[in-house]
């Protein structure tokens, strides 16, 4: 149970109070555009989160394909395919009403991380999303995005994590799976017709 009387920080001066200044080569460190350094990550990289926001509130998605999905285009302009998915759109919705997002872009072993946040658009023009087809399928929506910030964040978080160390992952079997929770989720859902619903799912493939 959570105290009623929680203390609680309002204000950025309260705020600062709790931390030490913060040296130049964190707060000097965001750039404008894609350079060298972002354009080597992004091409290493299977898989990043996209933050977004609208009126309902902020969600995020995970994102993955093979190394380099996210496909500089220039140094200001990203394309991020959309693939074979749940269907819910909360993403696309959310960049209809709110342009702005955020990604977070992971490179398999690498602790350090590349941040980016921007402007979005939906696209469906196939002369930007052709480059992008796997397996002779090209996507048929894309997220344009225009950078407005990059910068690269530093690896404590992985490190304390252990992230990508082998011996922090679980076996599987630990939690029941998705399907049987999914089950528990949904009001009125049974095993049997979301077994169902996982099969159509996976018949659809990945592209």
């Amino acid at each position: 149970m959570i105290p009623t009387d929680i203390s609680l920080i309002k204000d950025e001066a309260s705020l600062r109070e709790c931390y030490k200044q913060p040296m130049s080569r964190a707060t000097d460190k965001v750039l404008d555009h894609l350079d060298v350094h972002c354009r080597a990550i992004l091409a290493l990289s299977p898989f990043c989160v996209l933050s977004s926001q609208g009126d309902d509130g902020a969600d995020i998605s995970p994102r993955g394909d093979p190394p380099g999905f996210l496909r500089v285009l220039d140094n200001q302009h990203l394309l991020l395919p959309d693939r074979i998915g749940n269907n819910r759109l909360d993403s696309f919705e959310n960049i209809l009403v709110n342009p702005m997002v955020g990604l977070l872009v992971l490179v398999p072993g690498m602790d350090e991380t590349l941040r980016i946040s921007g402007s979005a658009q939906i696209t469906d023009d196939e002369r930007l999303l052709a480059g992008s087809a796997v397996k002779g399928r090209v996507p048929g929506i894309g997220l344009l995005i225009s950078v407005s910030a990059a910068f690269l964040h530093c690896p404590k978080a992985f490190v304390r994590s252990g992230l990508w160390n082998p011996e922090r992952q679980i076996d599987r079997s630990t939690l029941p799976s998705y399907t049987a929770m999914l089950t528990d989720h949904v009001e009125g859902l049974s095993l049997d017709e979301s077994e169902r619903q996982a099969k159509i799912m996976a018949e659809r493939g990945l592209y």
